[in-house]
């Protein structure tokens, strides 16, 4: 497994995953898996379709048997507990709320199954309500809300009765996009006034990056690398995860004594590589600059330009046919068809080991 240090740290581990494996006859899904997850953080798992993030969560709620190793929560060995034992909250993508009964009833119905008296029972559903900020419809059906009102009712449902962990399992997948990012704002505050445990799963790479404490990205069944949205993105240690998170422009090669040799010349680097070891240079296309054509590293055609509001995207296609992007925050004076060059800071690319 690839690991990374990361800044955010918190006193006590909530859930540990130690040496978690599943398989499915000879087809392998998670391959002795360990993963800690912090009290009170929002930590995402991230990964293509088949990575194993959902298989994952659903070995943490209890839904699927590990075929070897160990869950803990909270110090305690929960990995062959029941589901109805666990103490979990899961808040699904459609919301899942009962249609005939109100907002506050929905809200209050896990407290009213944990025999709580009445008193208390409204005095929980009426500071969840106001965490969630939908006081004001506390009386109303299901039906008579918001998609996103609804996600957030939700939300409040599993917040109500205070579980060790909440699993979100693509929570924001049935909101139009305007929905969604709004909806990740709402999430990110909850979240911080709660102080809730949050396992939240997606495979949507921007909302990784706004939503999380850590991310945990994970690729046929391993996990690819840990750290929060900042150090995944800016600090990727494997081409993966480079293409992953975010858009990349790529430059394969091979260690020599002078540098990278790749077939668009070669790149005087300290790369810390043995000589022979094949290697990519990755650059983010926020780091890369257009430049008149032969007063640059690499030259090109401008194939593609997209007007995009705060920023403009260029795609320079090169002589080999790679496609290279820019990301600049003022219109680029550039037309399709013009012959460029490109340019980088040395230190805002990365050498990554193939």
């Amino acid at each position: 497994m690839m690991t990374t240090t990361s800044s955010f740290k918190h006193e006590k581990v909530k859930l540990q995953a130690q040496k978690i494996a599943k398989s499915y006859g000879q087809t392998q899904v998670l391959a002795d898996l360990d993963l800690d997850v912090h009290s009170g953080e929002l930590l995402t798992l991230l990964g293509p379709s088949g990575s194993g993030k959902t298989t994952l969560l659903q070995i943490v709620c209890g839904l699927v048997e590990p075929t070897s190793g160990c869950l803990m929560i909270d110090g305690k060995d929960e990995t062959w507990t029941p589901v109805h034992q666990r103490d979990i909250g899961v808040v699904f993508q459609n919301y899942a709320l009962f249609p005939h009964l109100t907002v506050e009833e929905n809200i209050a119905f896990p407290l009213r199954m944990r025999h709580l008296p009445s008193a208390e029972i409204n005095q929980k559903v009426k500071q969840v309500l106001e965490m969630v900020e939908l006081g004001h419809v506390a009386t109303r059906l299901p039906r008579a809300l918001s998609g996103g009102q609804q996600q957030r009712i939700a939300l409040a449902r599993c917040l109500v009765y205070q579980p060790s962990v909440i699993l979100m399992d693509e929570p924001l997948g049935a909101l139009d996009r305007q929905l969604r990012e709004t909806m990740q704002m709402e999430i990110k505050r909850i979240h911080r006034e709660s102080g809730a445990t949050i396992i939240f799963v997606t495979h949507d790479q921007e909302e990784a990056l706004a939503l999380s404490d850590r991310i945990c990205l994970m690729n046929e069944g391993k996990i690819a690398q840990i750290g929060t949205p900042q150090e995944i993105y800016e600090r990727p240690q494997t081409t993966f995860v480079a293409e992953f998170i975010g858009l990349s422009n790529i430059l394969d090669g091979q260690i020599r004594g002078d540098g990278l040799h790749t077939r668009h010349g070669v790149f005087p680097l300290n790369s810390g590589l043995r000589d022979g070891d094949n290697a990519a240079l990755v650059i983010r296309p926020e780091h890369m600059r257009i430049a008149e054509q032969g007063s640059g590293v690499l030259e090109g055609l401008v194939s593609e330009s997209v007007y995009a509001g705060s920023e403009t995207r260029v795609v320079v296609t090169l002589a080999g046919g790679e496609k290279f992007i820019v990301r600049s925050s003022a219109q680029t004076p550039v037309r399709i068809g013009d012959r460029v060059s490109l340019n980088w800071d040395v230190q805002n690319s990365r050498l990554l080991a193939v």
